[in-house]
């Protein structure tokens, strides 16, 4: 089985971080990495079983919304190379939070595991995108702060 991880700390209360991320259709804070959202089916991005494409290629499904634990789990069930359905299965991505008591931050986590042939090609390719976006959030904690 092979696995991706990114974490950081933002400068941002987790609330407030929570707040920014939980929407499964809403990624305007991953700009400039997310630049396209599409929304499929009629469950709105709070709702488990919520489906979205990022930039016309991942094909995402929203698995589990713990607003106590402020964490979300999904599924990448289609995408490019070695994400694609013929290269991949199970992946399931996972963002959590947890408060940074020193300094009214939070801790993000980003972790991910999936069966491939390929695992260093999916990682390769997974993880400087978490990093990036984790990137892109703190940049807008940051402006937000």
């Amino acid at each position: 089985m092979g696995t991706c991880y990114n974490s950081a700390v933002l400068e941002a209360p987790i609330e407030k971080v929570w707040e920014t991320i939980k929407d499964f259709h809403d990624v305007a804070w991953g700009e400039p990495v997310v630049t396209r959202v599409t929304k499929v089916g009629e469950f709105s991005g709070n709702e488990i079983g919520a489906k979205r494409i990022l930039n016309d290629a991942f094909h995402e499904t929203l698995l589990s919304l713990d607003q106590e634990k402020f964490e979300f789990i999904y599924s990448i069930d289609d995408g490019p190379g070695p994400v694609s359905k013929k290269s991949v299965t199970n992946y399931i991505g996972k963002v959590s939070l947890s408060p940074v008591t020193d300094n009214n931050g939070t801790f993000i986590e980003w972790r991910s595991s999936f069966e491939s042939a390929t695992e260093n090609e999916v990682s390769e390719l997974c993880n400087p995108i978490y990093a990036a976006l984790i990137g892109a959030l703190k940049v807008k904690m940051r402006g937000e702060a």
